[in-house]
């Protein structure tokens, strides 16, 4: 392929080499990944990092805020980087001051705080639907009110509103340069026409212009002053990947704005007096020093100047990065926009705004929005997508992408109904994707400078792979059984499992030992978890894949759970041991801590309340495994719904069969909990109490794995990589008999073990990312996920395994026949099916 020849005219044009060299040379982390997210933040150079680590070590940089040698080094620098982003964005330094902030937002919200404090009653707000989330956010300040411009020409006549408006009251009108969503670049020219409105009127309005989507791929311009905004916020990492700064452009003239902000902090004021009279002098030498409170971040300050010089010795100019990302933009959106099913259905549907056209840069970015429909029309969940996509490693946005307005338009969402769909559960960032048929998200994908055509095709490929359908699709997964077929029973439980540590590895029941089960599940299963120490959140193999390596197992006869950390037969695992019992203390080797100690957490989403260990000893087992703050926390007794219907005679019930119940769980004659909102509360097991895994199915599965696996590669998995409770096989008794793949799909209920213990079969397994964690090494691999996203791919959802819970008959039967409701390895199980 011609990379800089006639062919790809704009591919790494002006760059110091081929955009491929420069990402094997400045850009490893790139490598075997196909980065797509360029509109979130763009990688760093390797030279740029190595560059500032050699500044920071030849220099001593001390705290501005004094007069020594190190600390005049450091305000010289900061001076000096100052004018020269200004200048890297024509803003002549006489027009222009720049004031360092964390990032746009806190740009944003100190313009709107000023503003806020500039009159007493406060000021007008109007943005435009295609704003970022954190534009939209400064309506709340706006206490003379705010209007949300829908369109380009809503904005436009406001604007023209503005020549007659005698309104002396601050008002703010906001935009961005460039939708974050779609990429549509928005008109240039509203910053002067507001100016020019204003001045006929008198008016007092300022603009605030949203320039960090924009940045990342082309040339701010904000020469000549005249026709600039007064307000002009970006982020730093959109542009050279690093640092975390962002910036705050002020129009010089405009200043007047931030004469009555009230907040001042430290670097900012001549003089105070902290006593008696309130008095404060401000600093007045320029807009910078008024604004920027406290010490700055100035090691992150100097660093831009090492992701500068790196950033055009690399590619020149913003103006060369426009042209590579714009043409590979177009290439993209020219092959999405051809992808169609075997029926010429599309299978992409783009969100693009009708004034803007790939390839212009003047009016698109290189940005693409779109949903994926199957050859029926219907639409493929975007969270389904967004996991294959990880396991594809192709890295992408999805959701609303901080783009409230501009999603909900492209959408067809009204606020209304979205309020609606809040207070019936949906959330950003769920996996809501599909309400009232339609999607409630967005994929994105967005490029920048260091893109290739090799991230294009690996785009392309992933697509028509996994959601292209060449062929109708088959709808039954599995043919119904003929009146003539009735298999004799010939299943039978090959495994048993319980996970005591939510996520971690498993326990298995040793063969000939029965095993309780209750009405949550079998005992002892996912009564603990790991949580963050610092948000309280559950964790999950998906982010920390070492988890599986935790392997806990019950020793009922000791009274403990015994849990080791390491590979299996490693030298140098370690173990601790944790009392089963609530109240005996004497097998405890660490401490737990008291009912009042009981923490909010959140499993899958869902908010629970846990009792978590306060022993260090504890949480530094943990936490020293897996390299993150964590403790173990446990379900508390007194609000889990982790209990069996109070017996008829408590005292008779204790004293008869303390010694038949299993321990685990909770003690049987815990009261019912209370609702919340009228939900019970849930368990670690998320409803969802034991799952079924089909040996037959697993076999069934890599059969197909070998079959497309190419190079002769085996990537065939085990079938503990589902992490399946029982584990279901079949006895083939006789010659020809073939075994029964994903037979549990139409599985209605079950009969288990000698007393026939029924179990109601419930929902498929939805599955995620997480089957291609090797349970035995924490290794992550594209298998089986990728194959059952082909094979088990139902109504958008791929599933595997058969949720079921013990059948409600099950507990009436009488309470003194505990030993019924058990299981064991080897037991008959006899399905029943549905029609």
């Amino acid at each position: 392929m011609e990379r800089q020849g006639s062919t790809y005219p704009k591919y790494s044009q002006g760059y110091s080499a081929d955009v491929d060299i420069i990402r094997e040379q400045e850009y490893p982390l790139l490598n075997e990944t196909t980065y797509l997210d360029y509109a979130g933040t763009t990688p760093y150079a390797k030279s740029m990092i190595e560059s500032f680590s050699r500044d920071l070590t030849s220099n001593l940089f001390g705290n501005p805020h004094s007069m020594s040698l190190s600390s005049q080094n450091s305000t010289q620098r900061t001076d000096d980087i100052r004018v020269r982003m200004l200048r890297f964005f024509n803003a002549d330094p006489a027009e222009f001051d720049l004031v360092f902030v964390a990032n746009a937002t806190a740009g944003i919200k100190l313009v709107a705080d000023s503003l806020r404090d500039f009159d007493h009653r406060g000021f007008w707000y109007g943005y435009h639907i295609d704003s970022h989330t954190s534009l939209v956010g400064v309506r709340e300040l706006a206490e003379m009110g705010y209007q949300c411009f829908q369109s380009d020409n809503e904005m436009e006549a406001k604007i023209s509103e503005l020549a007659t408006d005698q309104s002396k009251a601050p008002r703010l009108l906001a935009y961005p340069a460039q939708s974050n969503m779609n990429g549509r670049r928005l008109p240039s020219c509203w910053s002067e026409q507001i100016r020019s409105a204003a001045n006929e009127s008198g008016g007092n309005v300022y603009t605030l212009h949203d320039a960090a989507s924009l940045v990342s791929t082309a040339p701010l311009d904000l020469g000549p002053a005249a026709s600039a905004p007064d307000f002009t916020v970006l982020s730093f990492y959109k542009i050279f990947g690093f640092p975390d700064l962002g910036a705050l452009i002020v129009r010089k003239s405009a200043a007047r704005a931030f004469e009555r902000r009230k907040y001042f902090g430290g670097g900012t004021v001549d003089m105070v007096v902290a006593t008696g009279v309130q008095w404060h002098a401000k600093k007045e030498s320029s807009i910078h020093e008024r604004l920027e409170d406290g010490t700055l971040p100035f090691h992150n300050i100097i660093a831009l100047d090492a992701a500068l010089d790196t950033h055009e010795r690399l590619f020149g100019s913003m103006a060369n990065i426009s042209a590579h990302a714009e043409f590979l933009a177009k290439e993209t959106y020219d092959r999405l926009s051809s992808l169609a099913h075997f029926n010429d259905r599309k299978v992409c549907q783009i969100y693009e705004s009708p004034s803007s056209t790939y390839g212009n840069s003047t009016a698109q970015g290189p940005i693409i929005a779109f949903n994926l429909c199957n050859s029926r029309g219907e639409w493929v969940p975007k969270t389904e997508v967004e996991k294959l996509a990880t396991v594809q490693n192709v890295q992408i946005r999805t959701g609303s992408v901080c783009n409230p307005g501009g999603t909900a338009s492209s959408l067809g969402w009204t606020g209304a109904e979205l309020r609606r769909h809040y207070s019936a559960g949906l959330r950003c960032g769920d996996n809501h994707d599909i309400l009232g048929g339609r999607p409630t998200g967005v994929l994105r994908v967005s490029f920048g400078a260091m893109t290739n055509m090799k991230d294009i095709d690996s785009l392309i490929n992933f697509i028509e792979e996994f959601y292209v359908e060449k062929v109708p699709p088959i709808i039954a997964l599995n043919p119904p059984l003929e009146d003539n077929e009735v298999v004799e029973p010939h299943f039978y439980i090959e495994s048993l499992a319980v996970f005591p540590i939510k996520s971690c590895g498993p326990f298995k029941i040793p063969n000939g030992k029965r095993w309780e089960v209750k009405k949550e599940g079998l005992a002892w299963d996912r009564e603990w978890c790991l949580i963050h120490q610092g948000t309280g959140a559950a964790l999950n193999q998906k982010r920390y894949p070492r988890m599986c390596l935790i392997r806990p197992s019950i020793e009922l006869e000791r009274g403990v759970l015994r849990i080791t950390c390491g590979a299996i037969a490693a030298p140098d695992q370690v173990s601790l041991e944790i009392s089963l019992g609530w109240e005996d203390t004497s097998a405890i080797s660490t401490s737990f801590c008291p009912s009042s100690a009981k923490r909010p957490t959140t499993v899958c989403g869902d908010p629970i309340s846990l009792h978590a260990y306060t022993s260090p000893v504890v949480s530094a087992f943990f936490s020293d495994f897996l390299g993150v703050p964590c403790t173990l926390a446990r379900f508390p007794t007194q609000t889990t719904n982790r209990y069996s219907r109070i017996p008829r005679t408590q005292t008779t019930w204790k004293n008869r069969f303390r010694k038949l119940i299993m321990p685990g769980s909770f003690p049987p004659d815990f009261p019912p909990p209370v609702r919340e909102n009228g939900r019970m509360p849930i368990t670690l097991s998320n409803e969802s109490p034991i799952l079924i895994v089909s040996r037959s199915s697993v076999n069934q599965l890599n059969e197909t794995i070998k079959a497309n696996t190419k190079h002769g590669s085996s990537k065939t998995v085990a079938a503990d990589v589902f992490r399946g409770n029982i584990v279901v096989a079949e006895r083939l008794a006789r010659r020809g008999d073939v075994e029964q793949p994903y037979a549990e799909d139409r599985w209605s209920s079950l009969r288990i073990g000698p007393d026939q213990l029924r179990f109601d079969a419930l929902d498929s397994c939805q599955r995620c990312q997480m089957v291609c964690i090797d349970q035995f090494t924490g290794t992550r691999r594209d298998e089986p996920f990728s194959t059952l996203a082909k094979t088990r791919n139902i109504d958008g959802k791929v599933t595997f395994g058969k949720y079921s819970t013990l059948s409600p008959e099950e507990l009436e039967y009488d309470l003194e026949q505990p030993d019924r409701r058990t299981v064991m390895v080897g037991d008959v199980v006899v399905p029943s099916y549905r029609d």
